[in-house]
């Protein structure tokens, strides 16, 4: 299901977001599993650090770098591009990546006119097999919400400002389906490995929260 937003004025339906930093009020299953937590802790039966490596480690490098090698393929290869286009799930396990939260992929390719975003309006639902764990702010109540009705509002607070001539569209995930955000390729990239590309792609450029920096942009 998608949303579409008229350059010049915010859709009439309701979903928010806070600042990429901030944190939530955990709901009800994130409280009892902050609890379970504690409890094997207090037992140990766990590291508590080492267990915060294991979730940054899926969150964070090994889950987003499969996404990110998808959109390098995307970019390079224009065979697969059109089949990325056509059948998402098929193209995307073609790269060894597929299982639960991938069965039914969509991949939403970015253009200077038209510019893609995703939600889970009622939960979290999310790719996990090309992105990983979700981020914090992907499940929160404030960016379900916001992002809805306010998608150029919920992109300034994650430092992106589109032109008024491009459109924005608000994808919702659902249980069947989940969507793969195809960021434009930034400039002065021409020379680049496919390798190279995949290390400029962001997790939030492959939600729409986010673009992908040029080479001279990134540290």
């Amino acid at each position: 299901m998608s949303q579409d937003h008229d350059p010049a004025e915010s859709h009439s339906h309701g979903h928010g977001h806070d600042h990429p930093h901030d944190h939530s009020e955990l709901g009800p299953m994130e409280l009892r599993v902050r609890a379970l937590e504690t409890v094997l802790a207090a037992k140990g039966y766990i590291d508590p650090a080492a267990l915060d490596v294991l979730i940054d480690t899926y969150q964070t490098k090994i889950g987003p770098r499969n996404g990110a090698r998808v959109v390098a393929r995307a970019w390079v290869d224009p065979a697969f591009r059109d089949w990325l286009a056509r059948d998402a799930t098929a193209a995307i396990a073609s790269l060894g990546y597929s299982g639960r939260q991938g069965e039914h992929m969509v991949a939403l390719q970015n253009t200077p006119d038209e510019h893609h975003m995703v939600v889970c309006t009622l939960c979290s639902c999310y790719p996990w097999p090309v992105l990983g764990l979700p981020p914090t702010w992907y499940k929160s109540a404030p960016y379900r919400s916001r992002v809805v009705k306010d998608p150029r509002g919920v992109l300034a607070d994650f430092g992106v400002t589109l032109p008024e001539s491009t459109a924005i569209r608000v994808w919702d995930s659902t249980a069947e389906v989940r969507y793969l955000v195809i960021p434009l390729r930034p400039p002065g990239t021409q020379g680049l490995s496919e390798a190279e590309l995949a290390a400029l792609v962001t997790r939030d450029s492959m939600i729409g929260t986010g673009l992908v920096p040029s080479p001279a942009a990134t540290p």
